[in-house]
């Protein structure tokens, strides 16, 4: 990886996303609309239906979850389409196989895959944004929360396409989002506060990805203070990612 020269790679990066941002820009509103759905239900469910239970008011609830709504659309606005986009190139179209044949980087491949899966997840929090901007007015948005959104999308896109590769066929793709990616949408303090939980629960929960970006995002969101920790852990998970999938797709071992 020392050899890589970052023009040659974006551009190379570039024309491996090329079909897929075709694809997205023929679809944008199915696709945005797809990525909405699920989060804007979470929104209206937990925001009017539990929080006018609770003791804080719908108000102080809903500019609560905001901010774990928009981690949430960096998960689902990227990881299952990307996932399922690989596995489906692999087996049925062996597209993948093709591209592997283009003097290509593996780095480009990873980027380029990625890209989508980034543009969406962008997308999706950038309307939700507004959307809670709407409902909630006193929430704080600052570049460091776009910077934060970017890369949480990166890390989600970068599982994706490590699911895609090792999954063999679609119901292990199914199996590792229902023990995985559907706990971290309720698990990882996107709609409760982590220290309510069981201290050893709590525990297990701060190992998973979701977690961070939720923690990060809230505290821009809300003018808390920023838990440089939960930074720090986002950041290294995006590269633990991207180094597993280059090495997967250098050594051909999908």
């Amino acid at each position: 990886m020392h050899d890589i020269r970052l023009p040659r790679v974006l551009d190379e990066a570039y024309r491996v996303a090329w079909g897929d941002l075709c694809y997205f820009r023929e679809n944008v509103a199915t696709i945005l609309l797809s990525c909405l759905v699920g989060p804007l239900l979470y929104l209206i469910a937990f925001g009017y239906g539990i929080g006018s239970g609770m003791e804080k008011g719908v108000d102080d609830y809903i500019r609560f979850i905001i901010p774990g709504i928009i981690s949430m659309a960096t998960l689902s606005a990227t990881f299952s389409f990307i996932s399922s986009k690989i596995l489906i190139q692999k087996l049925f179209y062996a597209s993948f196989d093709e591209l592997m044949l283009c003097p290509i980087r593996p780095s480009s491949v990873v980027l380029g895959k990625s890209l989508v899966g980034v543009l969406r997840g962008m997308c999706s929090c950038a309307i939700i944004l507004m959307i809670g901007i709407l409902i909630s007015p006193g929430i704080k948005v600052t570049a460091t929360l776009f910077l934060l959104m970017f890369v949480s999308s990166l890390t989600f896109s970068l599982l994706g396409i490590l699911a895609g590769l090792i999954a063999k066929k679609h119901n292990s793709l199914t199996v590792f989002s229902s023990l995985v990616i559907v706990p971290m949408t309720f698990f990882c303090g996107t709609i409760f506060e982590i220290s309510n939980v069981p201290a050893p629960l709590g525990y297990a929960i701060y190992t998973l990805p979701l977690t961070h970006p939720t923690e990060s995002i809230r505290a821009v969101m809300l003018d808390l203070p920023m838990p440089w920790l939960s930074v720090l852990i986002l950041c290294a998970y995006c590269v633990l990612f991207f180094i597993l999938d280059y090495h997967l797709i250098k050594r051909r071992s999908f």
